[in-house]
């Protein structure tokens, strides 16, 4: 039996941004997705995907024929076994000699994480298969999901990192981003996943005409965020990022949508409008959101690795 294990990701600064250039922060998360294989007698693949509580969410087989993964039960209603079928699929173009129709396959998927907490369920599958396979996982991202691959880099990293593309090229740098204030930084769910797809098609469609101007400025805050010494100058931070992000997304910011009360700053990660925020403030400020609802709420130190 052979293990594979990837890191979940957040990304910090330059989202939407890092799209068209813009240096991005991004931070591998400690929880991930371990996937096991075990090879067997029986022709295809047997895969079972399991939640965090060792629940099992999807099970399906799939058989290889005329050079192509089908599934063996009929599972054309089921998004996830064509996702599945779609990454498998993706997989074997590129290393076609790996999959034969004499081998069969056992694969059992394990989230530390639930998988409506956009940490990357996706991406560290991708990850998962493309190092079972030997073949790169941005190539392998790029053929299915697409995005900027910042969530690839994320699966291959134990600490923060800037991500940066040129002409389609990734840079990938290491960086220390552990505040002296990180006590005072945690996590909000907002109880709701995020479309990635849906969030870059919808910046996708606003006016182009400033965008060299966008990239530039969120670049700059990346790296004053890494330079930042001091809670106040952060939350300063935060409010100038949510703004160049919100107009250039043409939404309102988190904050004004809604916790407008609110006494910290607050930021979006990721697809505006789902998954996790970072908020600054002590027990009182993860108070709030409590008495709200959202009840996910994870401190700084025990989110990234």
């Amino acid at each position: 039996m052979k293990t594979f294990y990837s890191h979940g990701k957040l990304l910090i600064t330059g989202e939407y941004a890092v799209l068209d250039g813009a240096k991005a922060l991004a931070i591998p998360t400690k929880y991930g997705q371990e996937m096991q294989v075990e090879t067997t007698d029986k022709h295809g693949i047997s895969w079972t995907s399991l939640d965090e509580r060792g629940e099992a969410w999807f099970e399906g087989n799939f058989i290889l024929k005329e050079n192509n993964f089908i599934p063996k039960e009929d599972k054309t209603n089921d998004p996830t076994a064509s996702r599945l079928l779609e990454i498998l699929n993706a997989a074997k173009d590129l290393n076609n000699r790996f999959f034969s129709e004499e081998q069969g396959y056992k694969i059992t998927t394990k989230l530390e994480f639930n998988r409506n907490w956009g940490l990357g369920s996706s991406s560290t599958l991708i990850n998962n298969i493309a190092s079972w396979l030997n073949i790169d996982a941005f190539r392998l991202l790029e053929k299915t999901f697409g995005g900027s691959g910042y969530d690839i880099a994320a699966a291959q990293q134990d600490s923060a990192f800037t991500y940066q593309l040129n002409q389609g090229q990734a840079s990938v740098l290491n960086s220390h981003f552990e505040p002296d204030f990180k006590d005072r930084l945690f996590f909000v769910f907002l109880n709701q996943k995020q479309n990635s797809r849906e969030a870059i098609a919808h910046y996708r469609n606003q006016p182009r005409e400033n965008i060299n101007i966008l990239t530039e400025k969120i670049s700059g805050l990346t790296e004053q965020f890494l330079k930042c010494e001091n809670l106040e100058e952060f939350q300063l931070l935060i409010e100038l990022h949510e703004t160049l992000i919100s107009k250039a997304v043409n939404l309102p910011k988190i904050k004004t949508r809604l916790f407008p009360d609110f006494s910290g700053s607050l930021k979006s990660l990721g697809g505006w409008g789902g998954d996790f925020i970072l908020a600054t403030g002590g027990q009182e400020a993860q108070q709030y959101f409590r008495k709200k609802g959202y009840n996910t709420i994870i401190p700084f130190s025990k989110m990234i690795l």
